[in-house]
């Protein structure tokens, strides 16, 4: 079945221009259920899985209606830094073709000073985490008497994190007179009461079925975007038989899900000893170590990641070709939400999950969630230490400047293409921080992309880079690859 076009919403010309270029056909479930209610001005409670595309959906709900000047006229609040930026960067290429649009993106772990300068200078959207908007709203550098749209992304998550006070706070600043739009994975009671005390006549969408049925026809096998495997071993073998399975598939990369942030760091220990550049990330790590191992997973310098069930909401991936279970999530809803890192927005993807006679009980509130029972396949066997991985065919670059020196990614991607420099092919992700900026080269490149900042810099002035490290607690770093 066709899906529905975008340009049968009453949408911006310029917004229809930069869906065309950024190649969106048609639109997934979650937009086509919920976009022609958001357009018309509705509140909106919305129940969507992670990587079912709603952040474009209610991302088009607040460029739709811009007007000029710089009042900060929408807003959305998230529960982590990592899924804020991914937000801002989202809204600013869908505002591509629309002229003098502002986003910008407030969230702590950060110094407060530059993001009161960048509030002088204005703004139309703002996306933060709740404590830092409060912090703002509080301190007076913020102001929200032109609002006209509150996005509550991963309400869930938000509330779960202990951020219903910083919400309240928020709300109690922006105007009676607005449109809120709440977007939730699950939808327990305190969504709901959520719901009553902050929108008005809300329309309900649920459209987790979608995933929901995605997942269940995977079971049997590659029926869709997403395949499922299962293989049954023992606990004491679950560590084992990933690292025979990763030496067997060698996957470019993988998210390997840990239900002890133990066993995280275990898996982690063991990937390395076999050659893999691998690193673990949970709840224990401070801010700035989840965000630097976040930076090299997703630029392709750490090949595996293995994590707990903090990196299973709001991280986007591009690409990411595998996620795998180290043991059963009890809460099927969970299993689900892993499933979502990979096959996003209609891309292959593979979920491969180790079961073991701890994981009984999960296993049957899994088959009863699919309404299928789960078959399983023949572990994989074979050497018990494989041979050693090739090494990523990425390092990453780490710079000491970046939004507070006006850095844009554009900025260095010329630097670096310069006379002498590297190639653009040569060149991968660019992600900039507020005092640093991560860029992926090719590692046959890296000694040269180096040379040429050291010597070039960045828009004219000096700025220091060095090749980046995976900082692992607990150990010494891994080391960077050697270039030919």
């Amino acid at each position: 079945m066709t899906s529905p076009a975008f340009a049968e919403l009453p949408l911006p010309a310029a917004l229809l221009e930069a869906l065309r270029a950024l190649g969106y056909a048609g639109m997934l479930p979650v937009q086509a259920r919920t976009l022609p209610a958001i357009l018309a001005g509705r509140d909106v409670l919305g129940q969507a899985e992670t990587g079912s595309g709603k952040t474009l959906a209610f991302g088009l709900g607040m460029l739709a209606g811009l007007e000029p000047g710089l009042h900060v006229q929408a807003l959305a609040l998230c529960p982590t830094r990592e899924l804020a930026e991914q937000v801002s960067v989202e809204l600013r290429r869908l505002a591509s073709r629309t002229p003098n649009v502002k986003v910008l993106t407030l969230c702590g772990g950060v110094p407060f000073a530059p993001q009161r300068a960048s509030l002088k200078q204005g703004a139309h959207i703002l996306v933060g985490t709740p404590g830092r908007i409060e912090e703002h709203l509080r301190k007076g550098s913020l102001e929200l008497g032109q609002l006209r749209v509150l996005v509550l992304d991963e309400a869930d998550r938000m509330l779960d994190m202990g951020f219903a006070p910083q919400i309240a706070e928020v709300v109690r600043y922006a105007p009676r007179a607005r449109q809120t739009l709440l977007f939730s994975a699950t939808y327990p009671g305190t969504i709901e009461a959520l719901s009553r005390s902050y929108q008005r006549d809300a329309e309900r969408i649920d459209v987790v079925s979608s995933a929901a049925e995605l997942a269940q026809a995977s079971l049997s096998g590659p029926a869709g975007a997403l395949e499922q495997r299962f293989f049954r071993v023992s606990s004491s073998q679950r560590i084992a038989a990933l690292t025979r399975w990763l030496g067997i598939e060698r996957p470019e990369s993988a998210l390997v899900f840990c239900n002890t942030r133990l066993e995280c760091a275990q898996v982690g220990d063991a990937l390395r000893a076999c050659g893999w550049v691998a690193a673990s990330i949970h709840g224990d790590l401070a801010q700035r170590e989840r965000q630097h191992v976040m930076r090299m997973f997703a630029n392709g310098s750490c090949s595996v990641l293995a994590a707990t069930d903090v990196a299973a909401r709001g991280w986007d991936i591009p690409g990411l070709p595998v996620v795998i279970n180290l043991g059963l999530s009890r809460d099927p809803t969970v299993h689900l939400h892993r499933l979502g890192r990979t096959g996003r927005l209609g891309r292959a993807g593979l979920a491969v999950s180790f079961v073991s006679e701890t994981d009984g009980a999960a296993l049957e509130a899994l088959e009863r969630a699919q309404r299928q029972a789960v078959v399983f396949q023949h572990a994989p066997a074979g050497a018990a230490r494989p041979p050693a991985p090739a090494r990523p065919a990425w390092v990453t670059l780490l710079l000491s400047a970046g939004k507070d020196k006006k850095l844009r990614p554009g900025d260095i991607l010329g630097s670096l293409t310069g006379e002498g420099g590297v190639s653009g092919g040569e060149v991968g992700m660019i992600q900039i921080d507020e005092s640093s900026a991560y860029v992926a080269v090719a590692a046959s490149s890296a000694e040269r992309a180096l040379a040429r900042l050291r010597e070039a810099g960045v828009k004219g002035r000096s700025v220091k880079a060095r090749l980046a490290e995976l900082e692992l607690r607990g150990g010494a770093p891994e080391r960077p690859a050697t270039f030919p």
